[in-house]
């Protein structure tokens, strides 16, 4: 074998390996691409706000003087309409801010709804 069959034969082996190498990284090595990086990163930094300030929103809701009677309308509600009732009430409204979150309030009815009073 001559020089160029060996380096056409490790030219071959080298792209067959590195192709052979993105599938496994892909696949089972945990590789992602920066889009799908990004978009990880942006869904892990909304549930950890929503995860501190969902607990403020139950605080708020605790305030009101009316909760027995309000977290029995929660109760009756269907759960896809909890988070604007929350909403409605302004209970999902942060300090400072002039508008509640969707993501909060969702999760503040999720727990208002496990309240038992």
């Amino acid at each position: 074998m001559n020089w160029k069959e060996k380096l056409k034969l490790c030219l071959w082996g080298a792209a067959g390996g590195a192709v052979l190498l993105a599938i496994i990284g892909f696949t089972v090595g945990g590789w992602v691409k920066g889009s799908t990086a990004q978009r990880m990163a942006e869904e892990t930094a909304t549930e950890a706000v929503v995860a501190r300030l969902a607990p403020i929103c139950v605080l708020q809701f605790m305030q009101d003087p009316n909760r027995q009677e309000r977290l029995k309308e929660l109760k009756q509600l269907e759960s896809w309409k909890t988070g604007d009732y929350v909403k409605t009430h302004g209970w999902a409204i942060m300090p400072g801010e002039k508008e509640a979150d969707y993501n909060v309030a969702n999760e503040c009815a999720r727990r208002l709804a496990e309240l038992e009073m």
